[in-house]
């Protein structure tokens, strides 16, 4: 039976498409064979497995790359591996640790810490963008309070925003500035008037 066959579609939305997809296309290598395969289509600009949730996320732009194409492309990058034997059954015996591992990584509470985990390092990352959050110290505080505080919370509100759009930044917006144009505006706008605020009267 073709693997295409044990794939379905859980979401479609304008260049985001997610597949169900079966556990053994989940393995680390034929993840990553997979996700390098389907990156090249074009019209492609990101692809991710899901290996613990057995998903396949690709988002694409419609205009160089519709759906029915990108379907068409997926099903050959499949039937190419497939002929290639990756996708060959395996018979896996699992000690009782591994099982427990398996459960472990598949628990509320270890997708909980993930999650927060990536968290953190998305608003680290952003907070190297953004900088120090204030350089001038608590003179400042002293020497005029008010624009101390605003300043303060004006740096707290970039760092938000930009932890909030982080990921569609990295993955959507460098992929395609022109695309995303708009976005970039308020972005420079954002940082004029941030850097405009700290400048001395």
């Amino acid at each position: 039976m073709a693997i295409q066959k044990e794939f379905v579609l859980r979401y479609r939305h304008d260049g985001h498409v997610r597949f169900q997809i079966p556990s053994r296309l989940c393995e680390a290598a034929v993840a990553k064979l997979i996700s390098d395969n389907v990156v090249a289509i074009g019209g492609v600009y990101s692809v991710r497995v899901y290996r613990g949730q057995q998903k396949l996320s690709i988002r694409y732009d419609e205009q160089s790359c519709d759906f029915k194409t990108l379907a068409k492309r997926l099903s050959q990058v499949l039937d190419d591996l497939e002929q290639q034997g990756w996708f060959d059954n395996k018979a896996v015996v699992e000690s009782g640790r591994a099982r427990l591992t398996h459960k472990l990584k598949q628990s509320r509470i270890s997708r909980w810490f993930g999650e927060k985990y990536q968290a953190a390092q998305e608003t680290a990352q952003a907070a190297k963008l953004l900088g120090k959050i204030s350089t001038k110290g608590p003179k400042a505080l002293i020497n005029d309070p008010e624009k101390a505080i605003i300043d303060f919370l004006n740096d707290i509100l970039v760092l938000y925003l930009i932890r909030v759009h982080w990921t569609r930044i990295t993955q959507e917006w460098l992929v395609r500035p022109l695309v995303y144009r708009y976005e970039w505006m308020a972005v420079f706008y954002l940082f004029f008037l941030l850097v405009r605020s700290r400048r001395k009267k």
